[in-house]
């Protein structure tokens, strides 16, 4: 059981960070004691609607030496500079996805942070919950045996019509794969390990979107990202030297309905179906060789957790650092996530394969059977 609390700070007042709050606060390690915003009344109405003791600039909040861990809640295109900024304050940050817009940006992150000592991280952490770590328990204990295939699909119409703020989501930085596909590479990397290549084809099917609930006289936002992309990800052979799985995935903003799986996981022994990766839980399905009919499987872990679970390892990871624990969203397995996401887009511009020069560890699983509020045995 943790005894020592880490104290964090929140940079970002935006619409997630009540699920941030929410999601630390359910780890007795993490102490939430500041948030801050360039809009400060913004940070100052936050803190007073979700309890947090202090609201304050964010050069405040980094000047503070008790804070040990920043979690970047802030826009894409901004996420490198606050998290630079953190770290070359001596502080550990955890940021929200993608680790950064570019590949440069989220290697200079990996050396700052190498280099001053402390811990980058980056969400999704949602591969944490009962129903991604039930899956990942399964495919570790070998019922479906040999993973030798995969597909992941995320078929939806866009943020426009619901998002107070949707923009960005049309911007560099933006667009389905760098906004939705992290949750579906981070959950197959977590699942299947690290690529090695990727092929795309991807477009921008509409020059603009219409902001607002009134698609006829709504805000009209222009659109600077591939909206659809459809790839092909081999990934690495494993520990025996057999050639890893290769995995079909769809990401769209273009699409109104769809009846596809999240995501599937084909083995030489059965398949599984996997819970949508942007959730915590979510219902986990198998059908093996010898069966004829698909079965749910209770989880194996809590669903009880949210965003701030990441936080939460990390904490862990720097207050047993001495043991050599690592935290499992790392900086290297979200960097691992960009370098695929901008090799999607570069295989469809040079129309080719794109070799993955990045790799990651897979994040160690979580331990069955934890305490509510721990993540260490």
């Amino acid at each position: 059981m943790a005894t020592n609390k880490v104290k964090i700070g929140i940079i970002g007042a935006g619409n997630i960070l009540g699920a941030y709050v929410r999601g630390t606060r359910a780890f007795e390690i993490l102490d939430l004691v500041a948030c801050a915003d360039i809009d400060v009344p913004k940070a100052q109405a936050q803190a007073k609607e979700f309890d947090i003791p202090r609201a304050c600039t964010v050069d405040e909040l980094l000047a503070d030496p008790e804070i040990q861990i920043v979690i970047n809640l802030t826009v894409p295109k901004a996420h490198a500079e606050v998290s630079l900024a953190a770290i070359a304050a001596g502080k550990s940050v955890q940021s929200e996805k993608p680790l950064a817009v570019t590949r440069e940006d989220g290697r200079k992150i990996l050396a700052a942070a190498k280099e001053k000592g402390v811990l980058a991280g980056c969400a999704p952490d949602t591969f944490l919950g009962g129903g991604q770590q039930t899956c990942r328990k399964l495919i570790d204990d070998g019922a479906i045996g040999r993973p030798v295939a995969a597909v992941a699909f995320m078929a939806g119409h866009g943020p426009e019509r619901w998002h107070p703020n949707p923009d960005f989501f049309y911007q560099v930085g933006g667009g389905p794969m760098f906004d939705m596909g992290p949750y579906y590479l981070t959950a197959l990397v977590n699942l299947l390990g690290p690529a090695k290549r990727v092929t795309a084809s991807a477009q921008m099917s509409f020059s603009e979107r219409v902001a607002g609930p009134d698609r006829v006289n709504g805000r009209r936002i222009p659109v600077e990202i591939p909206t659809h992309i459809a790839g092909v990800i081999d990934f690495a052979q494993d520990a025996e030297g057999n050639p890893g799985p290769v995995a079909t995935i769809m990401i769209s903003f273009d699409v109104w309905a769809a009846n596809l799986p999240r995501i599937e996981i084909y083995g030489s022994e059965g398949s599984l179906s996997v819970p949508d990766p942007n959730t915590f839980g979510g219902t986990v399905m198998l059908r093996t060789a010898d069966e004829r009919e698909w079965r749910e499987v209770p989880h194996t872990h809590s669903t009880e957790v949210g965003r701030g679970i990441g936080v939460a390892d990390m904490a862990y990871a720097l207050t047993n650092r001495k043991s050599g624990r690592q935290h499992r969203t790392s900086g290297d397995l979200a960097y691992h996530v960009l370098d695929l996401m901008h090799a999607f887009h570069d295989a469809s511009r040079q129309n080719k394969h794109v070799a993955i020069e990045s790799t990651c560890d897979r994040p160690a699983s979580l331990p069955v059977g934890l305490a509510p509020g721990t993540l260490d045995s």
